[in-house]
């Protein structure tokens, strides 16, 4: 409950910008000690108080329209629940690699301006990467759970600049306090797959420890991001878990706890399952065709659930715009959970949702040493487009870390 009031945005007092000039409310009575707390100035040259180093792209592409800036505009407080963090650590995902191809652009610019007023092309130049740990710079007036000092994670979300740059902006409600029993470089390798599982397991299936004990659980692509963190959760929560994976990765994913590994390359997936129980939940990190066989294995007239995070929502609204591309994704969604009703199973899309809240609770697993980070490796902020390239040659254990500082 605490988490969730500290996170209320107010509407009352801030600061923003309006035409690069610098617009300070103040409440009467206090307008002295208001100015002064506004008129804090971070602590670095006068160069940078204006521009900052990052990693940028101005056109979709491959790996070479990334471009490292020196001059990328410093991020300001529009709102006064927002805080400024210099970014100590980032990490890339595979919606990093989609969005510099120009994947969701059409939807992702939507958000960042409904009422479309921007020039297309205006959301160059564009700063990838969502995951971050960093400390807080600056705070907005209406932030009272935090203060300049406080070392945070975060997810960003993909409409919002990136976090490969020296500093982000984020809501307070998108940050959490940063686990204490990690660095900021193991850190920065969970927010995002972190909230994704979270959203996936909790928000789309119901799934949470007072519930989840005896659970049947089978994961297609455990030992990718999403998959490692999520078969710690649903270890921590008593279920039983049935991991997909190659040969090379079994011992990592039973080293997170699961019970049972499956190698996708040794023999038929289909063929090994069949000797196994049937799920209670099957989580697809993977997509594709194993749409066609995996719901076969849950049991039916039971409740249990098919979850994928492999959506054509972003797909469809690129191809057919905004309004043709909802409509086509909720005729697809509509059939297809029809079909599997009828089935007597139950089939879901689940989305990564920002959530300060959520990572609250990660927080205190991580602290209690039931979730911990898979690292694959660690580059210098120097040596970002090559972390681009590893990660798009796939079949990472873990997540692609980049030390800004």
């Amino acid at each position: 409950m605490l988490g969730a009031l500290r996170r209320k945005p107010f509407l009352l007092g801030g600061s923003f910008c309006d035409g690069g000039a610098r617009v300070t409310l103040f409440w009467r009575g206090h307008q002295l000690k208001r100015r002064q707390c506004l008129q804090r100035e971070i602590r670095t040259s006068s160069q940078r108080s204006t521009v900052m180093p990052g990693w940028v792209i101005n056109q979709y592409g491959p790996n070479d329209v990334l471009r490292f800036n020196k001059n990328v505009m410093f991020p300001i407080i529009h709102y006064p629940n927002e805080v400024i963090i210099k970014v100590h650590a980032a990490s890339l995902n595979p919606l990093d690699i989609n969005m510099r191809n120009g994947y969701g652009a059409a939807s992702l610019n939507m958000t960042r301006d409904p009422l479309h007023t921007w020039t297309k092309g205006s959301e160059f130049p564009l700063v990838l990467g969502r995951d971050m740990s960093g400390v807080i710079m600056e705070c907005g007036l209406s932030v009272k759970y935090f203060k300049p000092g406080d070392e945070v994670w975060a997810a960003i979300p993909p409409w919002k600049q990136g976090t490969l740059s020296e500093f982000v902006v984020a809501s307070g409600n998108e940050i959490s306090l940063k686990p204490k029993s990690l660095s900021h470089a193991e850190a920065a390798a969970l927010p995002f797959v972190a909230l994704t599982a979270w959203s996936a397991l909790i928000n789309t299936c119901g799934l949470q420890k007072d519930n989840c004990t005896g659970k049947r659980v089978l994961i297609l692509g455990a030992a990718g991001g999403v998959g490692t963190v999520a078969i710690q959760l649903l270890k921590a929560w008593g279920a039983h878990v049935t991991a997909v994976c190659s040969q090379d990765s079994s011992a990592l994913v039973r080293s997170l706890g699961a019970d049972h590994v499956v190698d996708y390359k040794s023999e038929n997936v289909e063929e090994q399952l069949k000797e196994v129980d049937l799920f209670d939940l099957i989580l697809d990190n993977v997509g594709g065709s194993t749409e066609n066989w995996a719901p076969n294995f849950l049991k039916p007239w039971s409740g249990a659930k098919y979850v994928t995070l492999i959506t054509p929502l972003l797909l469809n609204t690129d191809r057919l715009g905004i309004a043709d591309g909802m409509l086509r994704t909720g005729v697809t969604i509509a059939t297809k959970a029809m079909k599997h009703l009828c089935n007597g199973k139950h089939y879901r899309w689940s989305f990564f949702a920002p959530s300060g809240v959520s990572l609250d609770e990660i927080t205190q697993l991580v602290d209690e040493g039931k979730i911990r980070p898979v690292i694959d490796e660690v580059f210098s902020f120097a040596d970002v487009p090559k972390a681009f390239a590893k990660l798009e040659r796939g079949h990472a254990r873990g997540k692609t870390v980049i030390a800004v500082i």
